[in-house]
């Protein structure tokens, strides 16, 4: 059992090798929900195959992160960097959807792959455009693709602090000295 204040700890963890087989079982689950809008199956055996996971461990240009509310997996994001980074793979459990842990961890991501981002969502995953518009915290760029995908395009600036702006929250202007 957990008390309530460590319950409520969003974390946002690369993953360690340990983290693999938690991700391949998070990712039954997140391509279970998105079935619904590419169409997945599952094989013979019951299972969706996500046939790029073992990169996330051996692709110096990708990182898998697994979002934790305190002790339990609530989440993951797949990452992809290069020229410009893109988030192949984000997803939060139904239980602390809608809490802003999505949001959250979209930002500690950011914050970690300051540079030029894509990000896209299937034209009939309506939820995670809106999800996507909320979350980016800077300005966008917003298309619509041949294939129907919407895609943002961005770029995180690094601070001296390497922060990120917080959506909808400006930067107060320094007070004057005396």
């Amino acid at each position: 059992m957990t008390d309530g204040a460590t319950s409520n700890l969003l974390t946002v963890s690369q993953a360690s090798a340990a983290d693999f087989e938690l991700l391949g079982r998070l990712l039954q689950l997140y391509l279970y929900d998105f079935s619904e809008h590419a169409g997945y199956d599952v094989d013979e055996h019951g299972c969706y195959q996500y046939a790029w996971l073992d990169s996330y461990r051996d692709d110096p240009d990708r990182y898998a992160y697994v979002l934790r509310m305190g002790d339990h997996p609530a989440g993951f994001a797949l990452v992809r960097c290069g020229d410009s980074s893109s988030m192949a793979e984000f997803f939060v459990l139904r239980k602390y959807r809608r809490a802003g842990i999505g949001v959250r961890a979209v930002q500690q991501i950011l914050r970690r792959h300051p540079g030029r981002w894509t990000v896209s969502q299937l034209g009939t995953n309506q939820p995670a455009t809106v999800f996507w518009r909320r979350a980016i915290p800077v300005p966008f760029e917003e298309s619509v693709q041949a294939d129907g995908r919407v895609e943002q395009t961005f770029t995180i600036p690094a601070g001296a602090d390497g922060s990120v702006r917080e959506p909808g929250v400006r930067s107060k202007a320094p007070r004057p000295l005396p």
